[in-house]
């Protein structure tokens, strides 16, 4: 059977075009976070040679730029899944990711705290 000669149970509903703009905002959102993460690295590894010994320096910043990459794939796939559920007319996945960077951001924040009074005096 041709596309064009399917009822309209079979032809998928076209979404208000705000849904899939306001999906393509989140990711854009996420990826500015993953650039941010990125940043952060370079600036950790260039501007700051006295903050603390260069192989602490650079595990943390292979952290946070490997934190910053697994963001942007992150961001990728979940606007994948949600672009496919709202299509679907199905709910919303769940996503893992926002505990687990929240973590993350509170331990580097943790962690650069404790380098800057610490290591740099």
């Amino acid at each position: 059977m041709a596309a064009e000669d399917a009822g309209p149970e079979e032809q998928p509903e076209e979404l208000d075009y705000r849904f899939t703009l306001a999906n393509e905002r989140t990711f854009l959102a996420w990826i500015r976070t993953a650039l941010a993460l990125l940043a952060g690295a370079v600036g950790l590894d260039q501007l700051t040679p006295d903050l603390a010994p260069v192989p602490v320096r650079v595990v943390l910043s292979v952290l946070l730029a490997a934190g910053g990459a697994g963001l942007g794939v992150a961001a990728y796939r979940r606007w994948v899944r949600v672009e496919r559920a709202m299509r679907a007319g199905g709910p919303l996945p769940a996503t893992r990711i926002m505990p687990v960077l929240t973590v993350c951001v509170a331990l580097a924040a943790a962690v650069f705290s404790a380098l800057i009074v610490g290591w740099s005096r």
